[in-house]
C-alpha cells in the first residue's frame, strides 16, 4: 500500500512564502495533504489555498486545550461542544481526522481512573463522529521532554481508553517522534494496533528535526512496515527542518515514498 503523505504546514512553510506557493511546491513533491493546527480565521483562506493545488486536509485540531483534556468529568461538555464544531467542519471539508487530548495528570487520578473518564468523555461524542464520518484520533504524546504531565504517553494506554469507547471512529494519533522517546518497539507496536490507529505523525528523535542519519529511528524500515499493513489513512510529518524546509521535505517525502 503507498503511503499517503501530509504535512504540518504551521512548522514547515518558510517564513515569508506565501501558503500559495508552498502548497504548489509541496503537490509537486507528491504530498497529497496538509494538516491544520487550528481552525482560526485563516481557516477558509488556508483551506481554499490547498484545494488550489488538489492537497487534502488530512488532520486539524478537535478542541483548543491540550492540558485541560477528557480525563478531566469538569472538561466534558465544553469539549464535547469543541469537538462537535470541529467534527462539522471535518465533515465539510474531507477531513478524516480531529485530534483530541487526554489531559495532564493529576494527583488524585489514578492511570485507571484517567482510561475510564477519557473514554466516557469520548463516548459522548463518538455516536456523532459515527454519523458524520470523522475520526476522533487521541493523540500520544511523550510526557518526558516535551509535554511534562501529559497522560496519555503510552500506547498502551490510549489503547484501553479505544477498546472501552468501542466506536470505530475513535482512533489512535500514534506520533512515532513522542512513541520512540516513551517507549520505543515502533515497528512491533504499530502492526500490533494499525486497526486502532487513525493517524500518524513522525520526527527524527532526538531532536524533533530531519529524518536524516543524525537521528536514531530508521524511518525507511518504518515507512515500510507501515505500508505492508495496508494502512490507507495518512502519515504526517510534523518536524522542525535543521536547514532548509524544502529540501528537507523532499528528503522525507522520498523517504516514505514506499
Amino acid at each position: 500500500m503507498r503511503i499517503r503523505q501530509s504535512i504540518c504546514y504551521p512548522i514547515l512553510k518558510p517564513e515569508g512564502m506565501s501558503h500559495d506557493t508552498f502548497f504548489g511546491v509541496a503537490a509537486d513533491l507528491g504530498y497529497e495533504a496538509v494538516e491544520m493546527w487550528n481552525r482560526g480565521d485563516d481557516f477558509e483562506a488556508i483551506a481554499k489555498a490547498a484545494s488550489a493545488h488538489n492537497l487534502r486536509i488530512a488532520s486539524m485540531c478537535g478542541h483548543g486545550t491540550l492540558d485541560a483534556g477528557l480525563n478531566d468529568r469538569a472538561n466534558h461538555a465544553r469539549i464535547e461542544r469543541e469537538l462537535r464544531n470541529s467534527i462539522d467542519i471535518a465533515a465539510d471539508h474531507g477531513i478524516a481526522g480531529v485530534i483530541c487530548f487526554s489531559g495532564s495528570r493529576r494527583p488524585s487520578l489514578t492511570e485507571g481512573d484517567g482510561i475510564k473518564i477519557t473514554a466516557e468523555g469520548l463516548r459522548l461524542i463518538a455516536p456523532y463522529a459515527e454519523k458524520k464520518g470523522v475520526n476522533i484520533n487521541i493523540e500520544l504524546l511523550n510526557s518526558k521532554v516535551d509535554h511534562k504531565g501529559y497522560q496519555c504517553d503510552h500506547t498502551g494506554w490510549a489503547s484501553a481508553v479505544h477498546d472501552q469507547v468501542k466506536s470505530p471512529r475513535v482512533k489512535l494519533l500514534y506520533d512515532i517522534y513522542h512513541m520512540q522517546i516513551m517507549e520505543g518497539d515502533i515497528i512491533r507496536t504499530l502492526r500490533d494496533n494499525i486497526d486502532r490507529i487513525g493517524h500518524f505523525h513522525t520526527a527524527g528523535v532526538p531532536g524533533r528535526n530531519d529524518m536524516d542519519d543524525s537521528q536514531e529511528l530508521n524511518y525507511r524500515a518504518i515507512a515500510h512496515a507501515i505500508s505492508a499493513t495496508g494502512y490507507d489513512l495518512y502519515v504526517g510529518h510534523e518536524f522542525s527542518p535543521k536547514g532548509d524546509a524544502l529540501a528537507a521535505l523532499k528528503q522525507t517525502f522520498e523517504v516514505f515514498n514506499v
